[in-house]
């Protein structure tokens, strides 16, 4: 079996370690899905984890992160969308000879970008949410800004006025470019995936990119207007789990690129036929839910994906029936 780099940016840079560090809740989450996905990795028979050290000075850090990249078989790389930093970690693993175990640069560069993303799943027809440069005053109410580029519900803004509009849009200015959405009612959820290379049939013709998607989770935010992310849980009815999945399915099949582990978030509307769902994003990384679905899977999800990526056809996990919820800082608790 291969080696694994695994890379969480905010763990690594020590980003918001501090407890009164607003960037705190970032590197909660960030070490919870890189403790996580290591100590999978390190179960595999004959895989090894390759981590990156603590204390190396910030002089020495790219050098030794294109050093393990190059070593190792795959890099799985962590890190926010904002500001371009997943991207550009991934061309630098690239840039160093090693192979992503996540999507391609430019996959990542379409699905960061929210607005470039939402005009891609118009032309393909994927249900989502109205997304405008935030130059475009909402004429409807409520709506929601939001960073162009953002990750883990950052910045994001409930607007129920002209005046709450005019309000967060002096607030962030200068802080970025952002979008704006009519507000969604409904139950937000995700799906993630994981994505192989495209197989071929018997006649050597290439086929769509193995996808495998995992138990549909649900997604808990705080309801003071800012949508911060507080957790998860799995206890998605049935018949919403399979309305989340063919959404999921519809809004990643149309991105070249995606490989690895990648989450949609999603919400689920009123109408029982799906008709209101729509697609929120895609997150071209590994997702802190993960530490909930590595719980109830019969078996070890980061040993599938090596097999996936190998080129071995992995057939649908099976789930134990625990209804489990879990913390943004990843501990698991029954529901």
């Amino acid at each position: 079996m291969p080696s694994v780099f695994v890379y969480e940016f905010v763990t690594a840079r020590r980003l918001g370690e501090q407890p009164d560090s607003p960037l705190h809740s970032l590197f909660v989450e960030g070490r919870a899905m890189r403790d996580a996905v290591s100590a999978d990795f390190a179960d595999v028979i004959g895989a090894e984890v390759l981590p990156f050290p603590d204390g190396v000075p910030d002089a020495q850090h790219a050098a030794r992160f294109r050093e393990l990249a190059k070593r190792a078989d795959w890099t799985l790389v962590i890190a926010p969308e904002t500001g371009g930093e997943l991207e550009h970690l991934a061309r630098e693993v690239l840039k160093a000879g090693g192979k992503l175990l996540g999507p391609s640069p430019d996959a990542i560069a379409l699905t960061t970008d929210k607005l470039h993303l939402s005009r891609h799943w118009t032309k393909h027809r994927v249900p989502q949410i109205f997304t405008a440069p935030a130059d475009d005053r909402p004429t409807v109410y409520p709506a929601v800004l939001k960073p162009r580029d953002g990750a883990g519900s950052e910045d994001m803004h409930l607007l129920k006025s002209v005046e709450d509009y005019e309000d967060a849009v002096r607030l962030v200015e200068g802080t970025g470019f952002r979008i704006v959405q009519p507000f969604a009612p409904g139950l937000a959820c995700s799906v993630a995936f994981l994505v192989g290379p495209p197989l071929k049939d018997s006649n050597g013709k290439g086929l769509p990119p193995a996808l495998v998607p995992l138990r549909p989770t649900l997604q808990r935010l705080s309801d003071d207007g800012r949508f911060k992310y507080l957790g998860g849980g799995l206890q998605l009815p049935e018949p919403l789990a399979e309305r989340a999945v063919r959404l999921a399915t519809k809004a990643v099949t149309c991105v070249r690129g995606l490989f690895g582990f990648v989450g949609v978030d999603l919400i689920l509307g009123e109408a029982e036929t799906g008709a209101d769902d729509v697609a929120v994003e895609i997150n071209p990384r590994l997702t802190t839910s993960y530490v909930g679905l590595r719980a109830t899977v019969e078996g070890n999800l980061a040993g599938m994906l090596l097999n996936l990526v190998s080129g071995i056809a992995a057939p649908l996990p099976a789930w134990k029936p625990m209804p489990l919820t879990w913390t943004a800082d990843g501990t698991v608790l029954p529901a």
